[in-house]
C-alpha cells in the first residue's frame, strides 16, 4: 500500500507538472484554445505577403522608416517592444502559427540560426506581386527564391525524403495584392475599368505563376487571404477624403475585382492540379463585417486608427513627435492607418482557422491541417528540390 505522505507528494508532482505544462502554450485570444492545445501533428507553414504578415523582415532592409515598424508604440499590448509588426501585437499569421502549435514568428531575415522545420515568414510590408510596385521590398518573386533557398537547405540538413515530407505537409499561408492595388490608384487616381481589370489580370497572373512554382517544388495545401477593404482603410480615407466620410470606391472596386477573380483561380488550381488543396479566407468581408458592426465584435471605434495624425488618424503612427494614441487599441478595430489591432487579429485568425462561417471556404485551416499529403511525397521526381535561383 502506497503511504499517505507518498501519495501526497505524488499529487503534488501531478499539479506541479500540469502547471508546468500549461505555461507551455502560447499566450492567445481564447477563441479556439481548445483545439489548439489538441493539435498534436507536426505541420510546417510557409508565410508570403505584405505588411499584414510581417513579422518585422523589413527591419532588415535599407529602407526609409515608412516602410518600418521598429518603433515605439508598435508590439506595445503583446510583446511590449516594437518588433517590426504594424500591430500593437500579434497578426493573423502568428495565431496561425499557434494554432498550429509553433512558435511566433521570427523574421526570416534576421541572422542567427533558424529552424526552418517549422517553416519560415517571409512576408515584407509594403511588397507586391509585382517587382515595380515595390522594388526595395520582398515582393513575391523575391520571396519565393527565399522559400527555394530553404527547400534546398531542408534538403541538405534532413535528406530528400524528409524534406519532401516536410514542403507536402506543409502550408502556405498568403497575402498579397493591396500594395499593388494602392500604389496603381495612387498613380492613376481614375484608371478606367479596363485599366482596373489589366492591372488585376496582371498581378493575378504573376501570383498564380508563384503559386504554381510551389507546387512543383512540393506543395499542396495553400491558405488565401484575399485583398481587404482597402477603400475604408483610415490610411486611404484621409489621403482621397471622400465626401460624407465614405470609403474611397476606386479602391473597393479593384479590390473586389482581384477577390473575384483569385477565388475562381483557386478554384480552377484545385481542378487542375492533383492533389492540390486550399483555404480561401475573405478577409475582405469579415474586416468590412467588423467596420459596419464593431459592436458586434467588441470595438467602439471601427473608422479612426487607435495611433496616428489626421482627422482619421490615418498616418504617421510613431514616426513624429505629436502623434496620438488611444488608451486601449481593443476598443478600436484599426491600430494604425493600414492596420488592425491584435484584438481584430484573433477573431479574423478565429475565421480563419475553424471556418464555419461565409468568410471561409471550400474548407477551413483547421481541415487543411488534418489533410493527409504525404502521398504527394510519392509522385515527386528526385529533381524537384533541386531549384535554380
Amino acid at each position: 500500500m502506497e503511504s499517505a505522505a507518498a501519495s501526497s507528494i505524488r499529487s503534488l508532482l501531478y499539479i506541479l507538472l500540469m502547471s508546468y505544462s500549461s505555461l507551455l502554450i502560447p499566450p492567445a485570444s481564447s477563441q479556439g484554445d481548445e483545439s489548439r492545445q489538441a493539435n498534436n501533428k507536426h505541420v510546417a507553414v510557409f508565410v508570403f505577403g505584405d505588411s499584414l504578415f510581417d513579422p518585422g523582415n523589413n527591419n532588415y532592409l535599407n529602407i526609409s522608416i515608412d516602410g518600418k515598424a521598429n518603433f515605439i508604440p508598435y508590439g506595445e499590448s503583446f510583446f511590449k517592444y516594437p518588433t517590426g509588426r504594424f500591430c500593437d501585437g500579434r497578426t493573423i499569421s502568428d495565431f496561425a502559427a499557434m494554432y498550429l502549435n509553433l512558435p511566433l514568428w521570427e523574421p526570416y531575415l534576421q541572422p542567427g540560426s533558424h529552424n526552418f522545420s517549422n517553416g519560415a515568414n517571409f512576408a515584407s510590408a509594403g511588397a507586391g506581386v509585382l517587382e515595380e510596385t515595390s522594388p526595395d521590398r520582398l515582393y513575391s518573386q523575391k520571396q519565393l527564391s527565399y522559400f527555394k533557398k530553404v527547400a534546398n537547405l531542408l534538403k541538405q540538413q534532413l535528406g530528400d525524403a524528409e524534406a519532401k515530407k516536410i514542403l507536402a505537409d506543409a502550408i502556405y499561408l498568403s497575402s498579397f495584392g493591396g500594395t499593388d492595388y494602392i500604389s496603381f490608384i495612387q498613380s492613376f487616381y481614375n484608371p478606367t475599368e479596363l485599366q482596373q481589370r489589366e492591372r488585376v489580370n496582371m498581378v493575378i497572373g504573376n501570383f498564380t505563376n508563384v503559386i504554381k512554382e510551389i507546387y512543383e517544388m512540393g506543395g499542396r495545401k495553400f491558405a488565401f487571404q484575399n485583398v481587404g477593404p482597402l477603400g475604408c482603410l483610415p490610411l486611404m480615407k484621409q489621403e482621397f477624403n471622400p465626401s460624407g466620410g465614405a470609403c474611397v470606391e476606386v479602391l473597393q472596386a479593384i479590390a473586389s475585382l482581384h477577390n473575384s477573380l483569385l477565388s475562381n483561380v483557386t478554384a480552377e488550381l484545385q481542378s487542375q492540379l492533383s492533389g492540390f488543396k486550399y483555404v480561401y479566407f475573405d478577409f475582405f468581408s469579415s474586416l468590412n463585417d467588423m467596420k459596419n458592426y464593431p459592436k458586434k465584435y467588441g470595438f467602439n471605434v471601427s473608422d479612426i486608427a487607435c495611433c496616428g495624425i489626421g482627422l482619421d488618424r490615418g498616418s504617421d503612427c510613431g514616426k513624429v513627435k505629436e502623434y496620438e494614441l488611444c488608451s486601449d487599441p481593443n476598443e478600436y478595430l484599426y491600430f494604425d492607418g493600414g492596420h488592425q489591432c491584435e484584438h481584430a487579429n484573433s477573431i479574423l485568425s478565429n475565421f480563419l482557422w475553424n471556418g464555419g462561417s461565409n468568410f471561409t471556404w471550400p474548407i477551413s485551416m483547421k481541415q487543411l491541417y488534418g489533410l493527409n499529403s504525404t502521398i504527394a511525397i510519392e509522385i515527386l521526381s528526385e529533381d524537384k528540390l533541386s531549384f535554380s535561383m
